[in-house]
């Protein structure tokens, strides 16, 4: 198994898991424990460093996952996209890659569409 193939398999499990509300209860289980545990350890220095460390960690690891997830869901969506537009026999063909345009490029059509939704507003009054 490549290293993409792995990551994707993590990512996606690991965004399964942690989406689930089970795993939304248990982390504010760790930490209402982590609270009630504060006098046991007089409220300690490390007894902070331990939540500040755990949470920097997960937060760190849940950038990359949402991430990834965020990329493969857009990715999904666009080829989707592409795909209607490619079977809708009216519809402009070279919106299908519009995604790797330059940033003018898309403006430019962006503003030719805006232009098109207020003259059809405009008429359908």
């Amino acid at each position: 198994m490549n290293a993409n193939t792995w990551y994707g398999h993590f990512t996606k499990n690991f965004a399964r898991i942690t989406g689930k509300s089970i795993t939304f209860i248990l982390a504010i289980t760790l930490i209402f424990t982590w609270l009630i545990s504060g006098p046991f350890f007089n409220f300690s220095d490390t007894w902070q460093l331990v939540i500040n460390t755990t949470t920097t960690i997960i937060t760190f690891i849940m950038v990359f996952v949402i991430q990834n997830t965020q990329n493969r869901d857009t990715e999904a969506m666009q080829i989707k996209l592409d795909e209607l537009i490619r079977v809708t026999r009216k519809a402009h063909k070279t919106l299908m890659d519009i995604e790797e345009l330059e940033d003018e490029q898309i403006d430019a059509l962006r503003t030719k569409y805006t232009d098109l939704a207020k003259t059809t507003r405009q008429k359908n009054k």
